[in-house]
């Protein structure tokens, strides 16, 4: 088998989980993405969310109705500038990530458990350098994104 489609198999299982651990939730990876920054950022604007994930701002506002309709996030006055609202984890929140980040811990344990432990920093080596180069070919594919950045 070779890189790229091993690569594309472990994809395809990671998002057969994320099914399998969302169904029956209002989750999606979408509305997980706008948690994660808004765990890892703390109170956060709208469009820093959309800046962080690159997508529009009215796409991070339907992910984040939809999330504090299911009583994950609250939206909140900037106290600098009150034209901005903030976007903030409530308690219910807060105990998801937590405990997702727990999960991910554990999940990334088990995975590395497959390799030799002599063998896991050229892994983790291997893996940063695979992403990187994924991450400049598609970025270099992407026309408006490689004239922004002339």
């Amino acid at each position: 088998m070779h890189l790229l489609d091993r690569l594309l198999l472990i994809s395809d299982l990671f998002e057969r989980d994320m099914t399998r651990v969302f169904s029956g939730t209002p989750l999606s990876s979408a509305r997980m993405a706008v948690l994660w920054t808004v765990h890892h950022s703390g109170p956060v604007p709208q469009q820093a969310i959309a800046d962080a994930l690159d997508v529009s701002a009215r796409n991070v506002s339907a992910l984040v109705d939809a999330l504090s309709a299911a009583g994950y996030v609250r939206r909140t006055s900037d106290p600098h500038d009150r034209r901005v609202f903030l976007i903030e984890l409530t308690e219910e929140g807060t105990s998801l990530m937590e405990t997702t980040q727990r999960e991910h811990h554990d999940l990334s344990s088990a995975l590395l458990d497959a390799v030799a432990p002599g063998d896991r920093p050229a892994l983790e080596r291997g893996l940063a350098a695979i992403s990187e180069r994924l991450a400049t070919l598609v970025a270099d594919a992407m026309p408006g994104d490689a004239e922004a950045s002339r």
